[in-house]
């Protein structure tokens, strides 16, 4: 890896060392992310929420959290272009930490969701100002290695937190993700500053303009369609993963399956995918194509997921593996991002876009909820499904291809 002209002075030691924190951070990020999810059941049985509750608080829980995704995208992303890389890097690490210690002192549900609200915001931050900073030192015919190691290492963060949080007591499992994000903290006195962003400081630039993304046609639909390419992903994981225990059940399967374990397959598959993509990218010198090749996978998968999954409870996991595989796109979706937009807008970009898709399962989630009373638990998915995918292909064919794309460019 080696930097672009004009950051020479970064020496090799530096840049594997931005690399290696945007990507760890991450991998707390993404751990603390999906530990939800895993401690779902345990946690709310531990509040006193009975079995028949277990799926709307779960939804209300998460809608919190996907809620404080959604706020932080807009407020990190803002910060990362007027106040620089870094400082979202590690304030966003800091606020996830925090609130995960929080998390494993809960004692009402009331308070448990404000604290996922918070974890939310925080979580918002650390993947947008990570892979803002490695696509900006890195060259052009190189960034999508670097982006990719980002995704990669930061899924297996969801690993890990499926198999903790089957494994330990879910205030534990809280604690742990508190502890490593502290401990990162240690590595932040090395890293230094994109030089693309350092140069339009103080020129006279205007940064961090959100509404400047809705005052260009243009500007606005590849914002849009970079958006909707992720979503298919959140659907899968965040209604799909999230929710198997009671698909699971509605599909026929007894007994039904466990999140944790789904969680565990998923992730696995997507760490794959993700260095898979990321791979594909590069190789193909094409954003667009490897995207493309990931959404029939992904569709493909659903398929499966509805049509052969409830064979039995190993072919269930076996599916929820080809889920995450088939939506490991990841790593060329968030880089994709990065690339799409000038250096003075690209922070707020590279941190909205990622939130907004993990943010859009609360939307994803009220439909299904209106959907599932007449249509049925299954069948509603699938409506969601199917339209979140079409959307993904429309979006898809309005981007942009930035494969080799320069950076090192200002938005008017």
């Amino acid at each position: 890896m080696s930097a672009p002209p004009h950051t020479d002075r970064l020496t090799d030691r530096q840049i594997r060392l931005a690399v290696l924190v945007a990507a760890l951070g991450y991998f707390v990020d993404i751990y603390d992310l999906i530990l939800f999810g895993v401690v779902r059941t345990p946690s709310l049985a531990a509040l006193g929420v009975p079995p028949d509750r277990m799926l709307v608080e779960g939804e209300r829980l998460l809608n919190f959290q996907m809620g404080g995704l959604l706020v932080g995208g807009v407020v990190w992303g803002v910060l990362g272009d007027k106040h620089g890389r870094l400082s979202v890097l590690f304030g966003s690490i800091l606020t996830y930490s925090v609130a995960n210690f929080l998390n494993g002192m809960v004692t009402d549900l009331d308070t448990y969701a404000g604290l996922r609200f918070v974890a939310g915001v925080g979580l918002a931050g650390e993947l947008g100002a990570g892979i803002t900073l490695v696509s900006e030192i890195l060259r052009r015919d190189g960034r999508g290695w670097g982006t990719t190691i980002v995704a990669t290492v930061g899924i297996c963060g969801g690993v890990v937190a499926a198999l903790v949080g089957g494994k330990v007591h879910w205030r534990t499992a809280y604690f742990i993700g508190g502890g490593l994000g502290l401990a990162l903290l240690a590595l932040r006195l090395g890293v230094r500053e994109s030089g693309m962003f350092k140069a339009i400081q103080g020129g006279g630039v205007r940064r961090g303009d959100l509404l400047a993304l809705v005052r260009s046609g243009r500007r606005l639909r590849r914002y849009l369609a970079v958006i909707f390419v992720g979503v298919p992903i959140w659907y899968a994981v965040g209604i799909l993963i999230f929710f198997s225990p009671e698909l699971g059940a509605a599909l026929g399967l007894d007994p039904r399956p466990k999140a944790a374990d789904a969680l565990l397959a998923c992730y696995a598959g997507l760490a794959v995918g993700d260095l898979a993509s990321g791979a594909i990218s590069q190789l193909l010198r094409s954003r667009k194509k490897a995207l493309a090749t990931f959404l029939v996978l992904t569709g493909m998968s659903i398929g499966l997921y509805f049509g052969a999954a409830a064979r039995s409870t190993v072919t269930f996991y076996a599916v929820c593996v080809l889920l995450g595989l088939s939506t490991g796109y990841w790593a060329v979706f968030v880089t994709s991002a990065a690339e799409q937009f000038g250096t003075n807008l690209r922070a707020t970009v590279t941190t909205t876009v990622p939130n907004f898709v993990r943010g859009a399962v609360v939307p994803m989630t009220l439909l299904y909820k209106e959907l599932r009373g007449p249509l049925g638990k299954v069948e509603g998915a699938l409506v969601v499904g199917a339209g979140v995918l079409a959307l993904a292909a429309v979006a898809l064919w309005l981007l942009d291809e930035t494969y080799g794309k320069d950076l090192d460019y200002v938005e008017d």
